[in-house]
């Protein structure tokens, strides 16, 4: 599947991928604020891309007016969020490149998934964390409307083998519609 938003498309990663995605997660300040480790070669990132990054509901974050991936956004659904859902909920997950920071684009990214979503996956609520310190994190989904809900005190980050706080925020499809 393949969204379009004003700047972006949202579509499934590609083996071919491995560089643009390489270029933007060995950078130390992407993936360890967001619980992954500096990916160590354009090899790593093509492994990346065919296990975590070929997961259900995982888009590469395209600039239209380049065709580059220069980020990822995904939803995982019930079971497969770590926060335990119910089928009809999901949690969504995202990062971007830091020559990209600060644009607006990953809050445009979230909410076609949020419109994706709600209107055609029928998602009854969506849930989002950070980890503690996160603050570009937080006002993505500040921006995107998403209310604190509850912060996790430990949760294991395995793939860096440590323990960090996470605050966990949620938007029901009730409150989006309304926000509209």
């Amino acid at each position: 599947m393949t969204f379009e938003t004003e700047r972006l498309i949202l579509r499934p990663w590609e083996e071919s991928d491995a560089e643009s995605l390489y270029q933007y997660a060995k950078n130390p300040a992407v993936g360890p604020i967001a619980g992954w480790p500096v990916h160590t070669s354009v090899e790593n990132s093509r492994e990346i891309i065919k296990g975590v990054l070929s997961e259900p509901e995982t888009y590469a974050v395209v600039l239209k007016e380049t065709k580059e991936p220069i980020g990822s956004v995904g939803l995982m659904i019930g079971a497969a969020s770590g926060l335990a859902l119910p089928g009809d909920e999901a949690e969504v997950g995202y990062w971007v490149g830091e020559p990209y920071w600060g644009r607006g684009l990953i809050p445009e990214a979230v909410r076609e998934l949020m419109r994706y979503a709600f209107e055609d996956l029928g998602m009854r609520k969506m849930w989002c964390g950070y980890f503690d310190g996160n603050t570009k994190s937080l006002r993505v989904q500040e921006k995107c409307g998403f209310r604190y809900h509850h912060t996790l005190e430990e949760v294991r980050c395995s793939q860096l083998d440590e323990t960090r706080m996470e605050h966990v925020t949620c938007i029901s499809r009730e409150r989006w519609a309304k926000a509209r």
